[in-house]
């Protein structure tokens, strides 16, 4: 029995790959940067934890030692990072894989090269020509949007977007958009792997994996709609509107967010999706699912709904919160200064006190949202805020217990931010 290395096995089609291959009774080891717990329950000691785009070949080379077949799925959609990621990293991985003779099995983008115009995609196709001139036996699978019952990504915001009476402009409803079933990805690994151990170790196979008829984006979303129950859509969003959203995706990128709209996600949209299933169909015999039965595959139950109603709705709420944090707390540094620290002047604080004691608090405001605002310190920082919140509700009701019939009710508001704020810890996680 052949050991088989899924390289990110924590994504979308890595980890389907990786529990798909070890239901058959295939010997799997799964190498990401980090496992959510689920994953790395779900994988047991099969999960294995390294940071694979910084190795050198040599150390490629010892860790994959004991690894018959090799299935590449790491990709980021953007950032100075994508290079590294979908060429240096897979020109080294091929080099180590040609040099024992080891299956590597590519896990890329369709299209032509001369649509690809983004840095991800050109990083992308520079990949697929290091691993074919790297002389290892190999299959670059090229899938088209994966259709899985997980969401991650794209494939989340398009259960989003399905949930809202939204239309996308036309000129991206109408990109060709061909759909691959993430069952049609694993049943062609098994395959090749089969074939593999039977003896046929010559690879040097490209196919394009994905339905034979393909859609558009908007059919996609149209389907996921109907699936969900999602409302009839009345608005149409403005292509200029999705084009700021990207350049906000961006943004966000940069504090660690990794959020499905950007500038590269919307060009490689507009580019559409397209490629010929023939010879992966010859090839494999895979008659493969179209988009509507892939998404009928998929589950339609409450938490679905739930996930993809709540989808953006998450992202708003961080943003209120990063925005209701730090605008409060700024306020209360510059223009309402003087009216906070006379505040608790007139409950017996000292001059020197209330003046510190304004400044502390709002300095804390403006940092408990910028803890919020970055991915890696979030979740502390809507820890930090419903402390925070409480000791500003526990103080006032000794200190200043008239507060609580202040006529804009400032202090009774705080009760709907701490929710706001479990709201978001609860949804935090990405997968």
């Amino acid at each position: 029995m052949p050991l088989v290395a899924v390289l990110g096995a924590n994504g979308l089609i890595g980890h389907a790959l990786a529990l798909d291959l070890k239901r058959r009774g295939i010997e799997v080891r799964g190498y990401a940067r980090h496992f959510v717990p689920a994953q790395r329950d779900a994988l047991g000691a099969a999960a294995i934890e390294v940071t694979l785009p910084s190795l050198p070949q040599a150390a490629l080379a010892k860790l994959l030692d004991d690894a018959d077949l090799v299935i590449n799925t790491i990709g980021v959609l953007q950032g100075p990072d994508s290079n590294q990621v979908h060429h240096a990293f897979v020109s080294r991985l091929a080099a180590a894989c040609a040099a024992s003779s080891k299956l590597l099995v590519h896990v890329s983008i369709p299209g032509r090269e001369q649509d690809d115009h983004t840095l991800y995609s050109c990083s992308k196709r520079g990949g697929e020509q290091a691993v074919i001139a790297s002389g290892a036996p190999h299959v670059i699978l090229r899938p088209g949007f994966v259709i899985a019952p997980a969401a991650y990504g794209g494939s989340a915001l398009v259960r989003a977007l399905a949930t809202l009476p939204l239309e996308l402009p036309e000129r991206e409803k109408q990109s060709p958009f061909a759909a691959t079933a993430i069952a049609d990805i694993c049943e062609t690994v098994a395959r090749i792997i089969a074939r593999w151990r039977s003896g046929e170790k010559q690879w040097r196979e490209s196919w394009d994996v994905m339905e034979e008829k393909p859609g558009r984006v908007g059919d996609i979303v149209a389907a996921f709609r109907a699936h969900l129950g999602g409302p009839r859509p009345w608005l149409v969003v403005p292509g200029w509107m999705l084009s700021l959203a990207g350049l906000a995706g961006d943004v966000t990128q940069w504090l660690g967010w990794k959020p499905p709209v950007r500038s590269t996600a919307i060009r490689e949209m507009r580019r559409g999706v397209r490629g010929d299933p023939q010879a992966w169909i010859k090839e494999t015999g895979i008659v493969p699912l179209s988009a509507q039965d892939a998404i009928a595959a998929t589950p339609a139950t409450v938490q679905e709904k739930w996930f993809a109603r709540l989808y953006l709705l998450k992202a708003l709420a961080l943003v209120t919160l990063v925005v209701f944090w730090c605008v409060s707390g700024a306020i209360a540094l510059t223009v309402a200064f003087v009216a906070a620290r006379q505040i608790l002047l007139q409950h017996g604080f000292s001059l020197g006190l209330a003046h510190g004691v304004s400044i502390v608090s709002s300095l804390l405001d403006i940092s408990v949202g910028l803890l919020i605002g970055f991915r890696r310190t979030s979740r502390a920082g809507l820890v930090a805020g419903i402390l925070v919140s409480l000791a500003y509700m526990a103080g006032a009701t000794i200190l200043t217990p008239d507060l609580w019939a202040e006529p804009l009710g400032a202090l009774v508001k705080t009760g709907p931010a701490i929710v706001l704020m479990l709201f978001c810890l609860a949804t935090l996680d990405d997968r």
